[in-house]
């Protein structure tokens, strides 16, 4: 199958684009590689052919041979959409529609949207919130997830397979390592600093996942029967990764034991709080295991952290943080305020 990758060169693609290749089938990478220089060691893999667009411009001729679109491009945070809401919608909600709309007139039969768990909000009950829960959304990233799964699922019919990967908060070692996501930062600030810095007072509910186990999803609906995904939502993850801020605070303490966990000044509760039912996609795809734990990534991070000498400055550069990296380019004129290249 020749996959079209949108976002190949970010946090998640860069995992995944390999392994689906690795997989067998045949990718096309599509970025408009704002990332570019932020490698996280050596390990960089790309495709043999790749488009450097911006998702914003979807052309039907992007998808002439495409069998199918694994669509990870977004801008990927709740900081990036607070810097600007509006470009998050356009680029996370409206560019993400007319990309599937474009697919679909194009004959493309299959398109896997990466959406998020983010959706949910805030729960009012711990019990575990399914895919037919209410959707909360607290911020611009996850209102904007909202409102292109909605509209994408809607395009499904029998010539084209239109699924939503509900991920949850992602985790692990990657070519185009994030440091703003939960679980590398407490292990980067603890591997950097030799203390556990906690922003909230750690009570809030986070669902995780490892990006492998992300791709090992994706593989599943690329090769899964029409009629078992079309129109349809999963969540990404497993119930034992569902853990509150502070237990994986303490398991990060495990692996790195000198590290006392600390609390910011005025650290309060943080309203995103939710826990997710992820047996929709476990009973629907049996044969594909995650095999990851925040305990197993919690060592693999702070390994190759030690491995490639993280220092504590880069907690608050711009090499590993995409809000950082964002006002970077836009300070140095590389983008203009709508987040498009400057024309060289």
């Amino acid at each position: 199958m020749r996959v079209l990758v949108t976002g190949h060169h970010g946090y998640i693609g860069a995992v995944l684009a390999p392994i689906l290749a690795n997989a067998g089938h045949e990718v096309v990478g599509l970025d408009t590689f704002y990332y570019r220089d932020c490698d996280f060691g050596t390990d960089v893999w790309q495709p043999a052919r790749l488009l450097s667009a911006d998702v914003r411009d979807a052309d039907v001729g992007w998808l002439d041979g495409i069998d199918a679109v694994v669509h990870l491009a977004a801008l990927s945070n709740d900081p990036i959409g607070d810097l600007n809401a509006a470009l998050t919608h356009e680029i996370n909600g409206a560019a993400s529609i007319d990309l599937a709309a474009a697919a679909k007139k194009a004959g493309v039969a299959r398109y896997v949207f990466a959406s998020s768990c983010s959706m949910y909000g805030a729960s009012d009950t711990n019990d575990l919130v399914n895919e037919d829960a209410p959707l909360r959304p607290l911020t611009a990233y996850a209102e904007s997830k909202v409102d292109a799964e909605g509209k994408i699922l809607a395009l499904a019919d029998d010539s084209f397979a239109a699924v939503s990967m509900r991920n949850a908060t992602a985790y692990g070692v990657s070519p185009r390592l994030r440091l703003d996501i939960v679980l590398n930062n407490l292990v980067a600030w603890a591997h950097t600093t030799g203390a556990i810095r906690l922003q909230s007072d750690g009570s809030a509910w986070r669902p995780l996942v490892h990006i492998r186990d992300i791709a090992k999803a994706s593989l599943a609906l690329l090769d899964a029967p029409a009629d078992a995904i079309r129109g349809r939502a999963f969540n990404i993850g497993t119930d034992e990764q569902n853990y509150t801020i502070r237990q994986l605070a303490e398991i990060v303490q495990q692996r790195l034991p000198e590290c006392e966990i600390e609390y910011a000044e005025g650290a309060s509760p943080d309203t995103r709080s939710y826990r997710v039912d992820f047996s929709r996609f476990h009973e629907a795809f049996p044969d594909c295991e995650f095999d990851w734990t925040a305990e197993r990534g919690a060592d693999e991070l702070a390994t190759a952290y030690e491995a490639v000498g993280l220092t504590a400055d880069e907690l608050s550069g711009e090499r590993y943080l995409r809000l950082g990296r964002i006002k970077h380019l836009l300070a140095d004129g590389e983008l203009t305020d709508a987040l498009r290249w400057v024309a060289s």
